[in-house]
């Protein structure tokens, strides 16, 4: 239960810097803007942030790199992945939730940059 706390904690602190970095932005811009942006904006909190973390699949006890990339992965166990798109759809909760699986996470964050108010782009997902 301690860890479950600390991640709610934690995706507070990135919801909050995902909510600066939009009030600054605006919609409209591609995801990449987005992302530099948050990746800087936490790591200035002193936040441990991988970009662009390579996420193999294990088939036949091999890891094979697939292409899979997870957008920001925060303090090595939260799973953050942007969008800029019309409106999130079943495939990109899917993306998440195969992250979380194939990595062994806990708790992602599918946040949609291009909406009006950010807290009506964000969705925790559970593994």
């Amino acid at each position: 239960m301690l860890e479950m706390e600390k991640l709610n904690k934690l995706s507070k602190v990135v919801i909050g810097e995902a909510i600066e970095v939009h009030k600054e932005l605006g919609p409209g811009l591609l995801e990449s803007a987005y992302q530099a942006c948050l990746f800087y904006s936490l790591t200035e909190k002193g936040l441990h942030v991988e970009k662009e973390k390579p996420m193999p699949i294990k088939y036949k006890n091999v890891e094979l790199d697939c292409g899979y990339r997870i957008d920001l992965l925060v303090e090595r166990e939260l799973v953050v992945e942007l969008k800029a798109v019309e409106e999130l759809n079943n495939i990109h909760m899917a993306q998440v939730l195969s992250y979380l699986k194939m990595g062994g996470f806990k708790l992602g964050l599918l946040i949609n940059f291009n909406v009006k108010y950010l807290k009506h782009g964000v969705k925790r997902i559970i593994n």
